[in-house]
């Protein structure tokens, strides 16, 4: 019988890519389950309340895991983005990198893709991702500062689902 410490690098990873997996299934079928028994606004306004106690746990056992230290700034935030659950099962990028600022895009999205398989429209996630990615900055170094480019329900390209900019103040 195998077990997690006998498992190869690469068996691993795949371990890692089916948790996260996992995860945002988990995540998306109690959204519809809530969303089904007391409504949309119900379910949304539910997601923001657990988004905005989960960004902040994941970011700081991100940044112990890391050994990153207080006011790393705009280096610290991007090299934990890459250490996210989205950032092994979505394709994400960092542009426009500077000492100060940058800018992060979802070019591939389970959520939104899935949900265009299904026929559905776009989760309109601006909300939550207001919550989510600010909150997530801020655990990384408070002085960081986050606007969202574009994010549904606004009108994205098809290649980009969301972009998010990080300032340092």
């Amino acid at each position: 019988m195998k077990e997690v410490e006998d498992l190869s690098k690469e068996e691993l990873i795949h371990l890692l890519q089916d948790a996260a997996k996992n995860w945002l299934a988990h995540d998306g079928l109690w959204f519809r389950a809530v969303e089904d028994k007391f409504g949309f606004e119900a379910a949304l306004d539910l997601d923001k309340k657990a988004w905005e106690t989960f960004t902040v746990l994941e970011a700081k056992r991100i940044k112990k895991r890391l050994g990153l230290k207080p006011g790393g700034g705009i280096p610290a935030l991007v090299q934990a983005l890459k250490f996210r659950l989205y950032a092994h099962i979505n394709t994400q990028e960092v542009l426009e990198q500077e000492k100060n600022r940058c800018v992060f895009r979802m070019n591939t999205c389970r959520v939104q893709e899935a949900r265009q398989r299904q026929g559905l429209a776009d989760f309109p996630c601006k909300s939550v991702g207001i919550i989510e990615y600010s909150g997530f900055a801020k655990t990384i170094d408070p002085r960081i500062r986050t606007k969202c480019l574009t994010c549904p329900p606004d009108k994205h390209t098809t290649n980009i689902w969301c972009a998010w900019e990080f300032t340092l103040e």
